[in-house]
């Protein structure tokens, strides 16, 4: 299977790029706060103690457990889509006598491989962002000047292995479904999508709303002197709940597909149609396009909520606990999840675009130029944004509701508008130049040929 596994890398290196870049962020993230962790561990007590605020240590935790988790949170979702790219070649291999086994270990070999070949310039990159991000914090006086990265491998080893293991754990799911399926039904499942959401993802999807309501009542609990923890925990809680919209995406989808369909239809009656009509019957590919951007919008919009009503309850209290310290943190904060959810986003839907290479040419065959292909495709992408920046919105929006009641007593938090429309324009020129670069590339060729198989 290893030879197998080597010959669809190289015949599909668009497929495995968003997996490199996804891996390479995740070894790079954790490498980062490891090595500042472990500057903490090995610094000397009395340059620990001769800085002010709450410590190296204390940061990196409070910056590295949601960095984290979303940088994970694109691993999988880059993996599922190198496997899904990936679904015809399976399915044959499956109906040629391949063990469901031997299908599991292909692409565990694929995501060893792509880490390994990731993870010299992760550590590097891990490494020099460490030092730079302790540079930064000895100039605004959070580390004692004694305070040094330390030489040792130990964050790179422990990056690499914890990579690992999240990508073997979401490899071993994402390639259940076609492992575990007849070899005679595999074929045609690799082709179509399922109209019901199966109840093992419904579940986890309630659980993650459940989770995220519990988040969010912790942090809009805590009192105005705790209003790092209602931070921490309503960023916590924008995350989780940014899970539940990718589990139960399909479901929301299609409700908001059917209400935004007839103002589409009637804007662009030809293309109109014919995108409303796919994204209608394909609400599970929609959501795949939606999520990445509601993952943008959510994260960038809830750290720039919270920020404004941070410094709305300092003024109002006239208190300095918004200070250039503060606003920094929180700067670095925003800049580094907003660059996970575009990386999530670039990814997803270039292969959500390039995975249709063969509807299109079909297409093709039956009259449509590609122009008009060209003219649906931003039709559904424009839809796409809609969706995506409205789950986005309502995410970002109880974030915020619940840190703005834990630090000003209300409900209703400072939203800076202008930077405000700024997510929702950058979310919006992303989506649609990222679809339409890889639109013009994937309705190229001679059609046959695509249609055929013969060329990938």
């Amino acid at each position: 299977m290893i030879p197998v596994a080597f010959g669809q890398m190289r015949r599909r290196p668009a497929a495995f790029a968003g997996l490199a870049c996804a891996l390479f962020l995740a070894i790079a993230t954790v490498t980062l706060f490891g090595s500042l962790l472990a500057a903490d561990v090995t610094a000397p007590a009395s340059a620990r103690r001769a800085a002010t605020g709450p410590g190296v240590a204390v940061i990196a935790g409070a910056f590295g457990e949601i960095a984290v988790l979303v940088a994970f949170f694109v691993v999988v979702n880059a993996l599922g889509f190198a496997l899904r790219q990936q679904h015809r070649e399976l399915a044959l291999l499956r109906t040629i006598a391949a063990t469901p086994r031997q299908a599991r270990r292909l692409v565990r070999g694929q995501v060893v491989v792509t880490a390994l070949s990731v993870a010299l310039p992760g550590w590097i990159a891990g490494g020099a962002a460490a030092r730079r991000f302790l540079a930064e914090l000895r100039r605004l006086g959070l580390a004692a000047p004694g305070v040094r990265v330390p030489g040792t491998p130990v964050p790179m080893l422990v990056a690499l292995a914890v990579t690992l293991a999240v990508g073997l754990a979401a490899s071993a799911v994402a390639a259940r479904r076609i492992s575990r399926i007849a070899p005679s039904a595999a074929l045609t499942a690799s082709s179509t999508e399922h109209g019901r959401t199966g109840a093992p993802r419904l579940l986890a999807g309630l659980g993650a709303l459940v989770g995220g309501g519990l988040l969010l009542r912790l942090s809009a609990t805590r009192p105005p002197e705790e209003m790092d923890k209602a931070g921490q925990a309503a960023l916590l809680a924008a995350v989780v709940l940014l899970v539940a919209v990718a589990l139960l995406g399909p479901l929301a989808i299609r409700f908001l597909v059917a209400v935004l369909g007839a103002p589409v239809r009637a804007l662009a009656p030809g293309a109109g149609w014919l995108a409303h009509a796919n994204l209608r019957g394909y609400a599970r590919r929609l959501s795949s396009a939606v999520v990445p951007v509601a993952l943008l919008v959510g994260l960038s919009g809830t750290m720039l909520i919270m920020t404004e009503t941070a410094e709305h309850a300092a003024r109002a209290t006239a208190t300095s606990v918004t200070s250039a310290t503060d606003v920094w943190l929180r700067q670095a904060e925003v800049a580094l999840l907003t660059c996970f959810a575009a990386v999530s986003t670039v990814n997803t839907l270039v292969a959500v675009t390039a995975e249709r290479r063969r509807e299109f040419a079909l297409l093709r065959l039956v009259g449509a130029h590609p122009w008009q292909l060209m003219r649906m495709l931003a039709v559904e992408a424009a839809l796409a944004t809609a969706v995506g920046v409205l789950l986005g919105a309502v995410v970002a929006g109880a974030a915020s509701a619940a840190f703005s009641t834990a630090s000003t007593g209300s409900m209703a938090p400072s939203v800076p508008v202008a930077a405000s429309w700024y997510i929702v324009a950058g979310a919006a020129a992303l989506t649609v130049l990222t679809v339409l670069g890889t639109g013009l590339r994937v309705v190229r060729g001679p059609a046959v040929e695509l249609v055929s198989g013969d060329r990938g």
